[in-house]
């Protein structure tokens, strides 16, 4: 017979395995992963506004990538590889404002369209980019704003 834990390990894999297997019947798997995450920072790096905030914070790219990778596997995959706090990373840099995530927005969807999985697919990571976006922008403005910087990310751009 199953212990309580056994039976919760079990459901945690099965709802892993369910969320893995609907991105990569959208086309959305462990190499769209990878691809998407080297060329949209490629094109961050490339970027007149977002370049320098990145500049200033990551010395080892190959490094920052592999952990962006584990992030958006554990977004999309609920694989649970990566631990870290972005809303922290995010709030000690000063100066970010709503035309910085929506420039990330923008260079994103970009990048979206350019590998082109199937429209469910892109539909799938730029909804969840979005929802990040907005968390962050949302929890930068609260902080800085109180309650009334609640709504920050509604006019956030939408694919």
């Amino acid at each position: 017979m199953s212990t309580l834990a056994e039976k919760s390990r079990e459901q945690v894999h099965a709802a892993r395995a369910a969320k893995r297997a609907q991105a990569v019947a959208l086309g959305v798997d462990e190499r769209f992963v990878s691809l998407m995450v080297e060329r949209f920072y490629a094109n961050v790096r490339e970027d007149e506004l977002l370049a320098p905030i990145f500049a200033e914070r990551i010395s080892d790219w190959p490094q920052h990538l592999e952990r962006m990778k584990a992030f958006w596997r554990s977004i999309l995959f609920n694989s649970g590889e990566f631990s870290g706090n972005p809303m922290a990373k995010h709030m000690a840099i000063t100066g970010l404002e709503q035309s910085h995530f929506v420039r990330w927005l923008e260079l994103f969807y970009a990048t979206l369209d350019a590998l082109g999985p199937q429209p469910k697919g892109v539909a799938l990571v730029a909804e969840r980019a979005r929802s990040i976006a907005d968390s962050l922008l949302t929890g930068i403005s609260i902080r800085r704003e109180g309650l009334s910087g609640s709504t920050a990310g509604k006019d956030l751009p939408h694919v």
